[in-house]
């Protein structure tokens, strides 16, 4: 039996649960039959994928092409009956529905935690609208207050990169697999998580990434995201990128 400290617990877990979906589901509402649309990686976007599964099941969506964002992505896609291209078949994406682990007020983000941000970032880089739905505990004054900025780099060499990122005043922790080995992405890349702290110039710091050989992707997406849903305990809001 719960004890009555789980319980409320519990039943925030499951607030957060059905925010997410609300998210989702406001999202799904954007995708129109013909479209060719990106599919994201994690627990929100995770939800986008079964919704619009089951609007092309039913038939309310029709003649939909999905493009995953991850392989893991791409096999439940598989499974749900989604049908798939890629970006050399399709190179513009209509809309993509994806996730993120935190996002300031000017929608500026930090992705990765699911480890597959180099592909996230290139299907971004060719859609017309990214849509990113999250919950409202991914709301943050400042970029880096809640999480730390996934860096993916080359193998070959990735303590260099590690002594890179502390010279930028970073806190690099290389990431693990469940049993101990480094965290592999599905490029076979390592990802530095690397703690700065609440960001004064997100868009400076990218540039010293950008610049940097041997690092392959960082989670900073800056002015990519064109719309932002958010659901939380006052309801869903959906805010729009003007500039």
């Amino acid at each position: 039996m719960p004890s009555s400290g789980e319980q409320p617990q519990n039943r925030m877990n499951e607030t957060v649960t059905r925010q997410k979906e609300l998210a989702a589901l406001q999202a799904v509402e954007l995708v129109q039959s013909g479209m060719i649309v990106g599919l994201g990686v994690g627990s929100t976007a995770g939800f986008a994928v079964r919704e619009i599964a089951n609007r092309i099941t039913s038939g309310l969506i029709q003649d939909i092409l999905g493009i995953p964002c991850s392989l893991k992505v791409e096999q439940e896609a598989k499974t749900l009956g989604i049908p798939l291209t890629t970006l050399e078949e399709h190179p513009s994406v209509d809309l993509t529905i994806d996730g993120a682990d935190e996002v300031d007020p000017d929608l500026n983000l930090i992705k990765g935690g699911g480890g597959a941000l180099l592909r996230e970032k290139i299907l971004a880089q060719a859609s017309r609208r990214e849509i990113i739905i999250v919950d409202e505990s991914k709301l943050s004054p400042r970029l880096g207050t809640q999480w730390p900025v996934p860096v993916e780099v080359l193998p070959f060499g990735w303590e260099t990169q590690a002594q890179f990122l502390r010279s930028l005043g970073g806190q690099p922790e290389l990431r693990q697999s469940a049993d101990g080995s480094p965290y592999l992405t599905d490029q076979g890349n390592f990802i530095l998580d690397a703690h700065f702290g609440p960001l004064d110039d997100p868009y400076a710091l990218a540039l010293e990434f950008d610049q940097r050989a041997g690092i392959i992707a960082h989670g900073l997406f800056l002015g990519m995201a064109t719309d932002l849903i958010v659901a939380g305990r006052t309801g869903i809001q959906h805010i729009r990128r003007t500039d």
